[in-house]
């Protein structure tokens, strides 16, 4: 272990030291005592990460604060780090079981990057955006990141790719329990964005554009853990709504969509072909499309008046084979395939994390065709 890794190492340790004394309720004073320190400085150093704990240490550690020696040591885990905002339907069980599952990915991809001298960038651009901001100053915020990341009059098929290059965002395509339809997560020195890939395309796309304004505004604007109209406070519907906002406007830019509808009106005489049919290209789903145009003034009357959204139908490819988005994504594979074939971890290490067996990570590793590293 190298010295930056040594050092990271340390103050891994003495932080979870810190939070699992904080959690028992104890004092440096208290937890000092039972240690058998002559002061509480010893055990100051250890919390700010200026002393390493030695193997007695430890064992004692674990017995007054009644945890694991993995709790401690290993940094394949998220300890009282990582806050999620969940697009879900989910109850509490299922909900915290995935996200378990969830934390471990994203932890088994950061500590990669340290071993492989791939550390992500923290420093992250946050969007100039609170709850005092009007929904048009969403909209115009993700009209001008249109332009900056060059993402075209459709932006749907380049956002995750250009959120990945450019954020160093992991962004995940996942097995998801049905009622889970993707998160936000953040961390300090990592920010990701799961997506469930067995939902249409069309929903898939829009929650991405929609926790990636999380991402952006988490500083000023920290999300509920469950996101969506329900949120408990006033707060926090506010931000939902101004998410919303920003995700039509990022992915159905405002000129192309009025110039694509009064195009389409001249050819297509039903409503709901006309909305279906540009929904298709924008890829979006039809109710996200109508919402977008009824916002913008673009409906009118007669239209709204004969509108059945029963007819709105286009919710993107159903997910099949064909079209399936491949698992997790090709950054995080890839630094799995180094990783493993580096000897910098097991193969049946991985295969506990990723919830699978040997050869499912064998097979994943092929499916984006890299080379076996066993």
């Amino acid at each position: 272990m190298g010295f930056e890794r040594q050092d990271s190492f340390i103050r891994m340790v003495g932080e979870r030291v810190q939070i699992a004394r904080k959690e028992a309720k104890l004092t440096q004073e208290a937890l000092s005592d039972k240690l058998g320190f002559k002061d509480r400085q010893i055990l100051s150093n250890i919390e700010s990460g200026k002393r390493k704990v030695s193997t007695d240490e430890m064992l004692a550690l674990m017995k007054h604060l009644g945890k694991t020696l993995e709790y401690f040591t290993d940094p394949l885990i998220l300890v009282a780090e990582g806050a999620f905002c969940w697009r879900a339907n989910a109850g509490p069980d299922v909900l915290d079981a995935f996200e378990e599952k969830a934390k471990g990915w994203i932890a088994l991809y950061r500590t990669l990057g340290y071993d492989l001298n791939e550390p992500v960038n923290p420093l992250f651009p946050q969007l100039a955006i609170t709850t005092r901001n009007s929904f048009e100053d969403a909209q115009s915020a993700a009209e001008q990141l249109i332009g900056q990341w060059d993402l075209g009059e459709i932006p749907s098929g380049k956002i995750a790719e250009s959120v990945e290059d450019r954020l160093g965002v992991l962004v995940l395509f996942v097995e998801a329990p049905r009622t889970i339809s993707g998160a936000a997560s953040h961390l300090r020195d990592l920010n990701a964005i799961l997506i469930n890939r067995h939902d249409h395309d069309g929903r898939r796309i829009y929650d991405f554009a929609h926790e990636l304004f999380h991402l952006l505004t988490w500083q000023t604007m920290p999300p509920e853990r469950i996101d969506g109209e329900t949120a408990k406070k006033p707060s926090g519907r506010r931000i939902e709504q101004l998410a919303n906002a920003f995700a039509a406007a990022l992915l159905m830019p405002g000129k192309v969509v009025e110039s694509g509808w009064k195009r389409d009106s001249e050819k297509v005489k039903d409503v709901h072909d006309r909305i279906n049919r540009l929904a298709d290209r924008f890829g979006v789903t039809a109710l996200a499309l109508k919402l977008r145009l009824e916002n913008m003034g673009l409906l009118s009357d007669r239209d709204k008046l004969t509108m059945v959204d029963s007819r709105l139908t286009w919710n993107g490819r159903a997910p099949t084979d064909r079209n399936l988005p491949p698992l997790f994504s090709r950054s995080f594979v890839a630094r799995l395939q180094k990783a493993l074939k580096r000897g910098y971890l097991s193969v049946r290490r991985s295969a506990r994390i990723l919830d699978c067996t040997v050869e499912d990570v064998a097979d994943l590793i092929a499916d984006y065709g890299f080379e076996s590293p066993y």
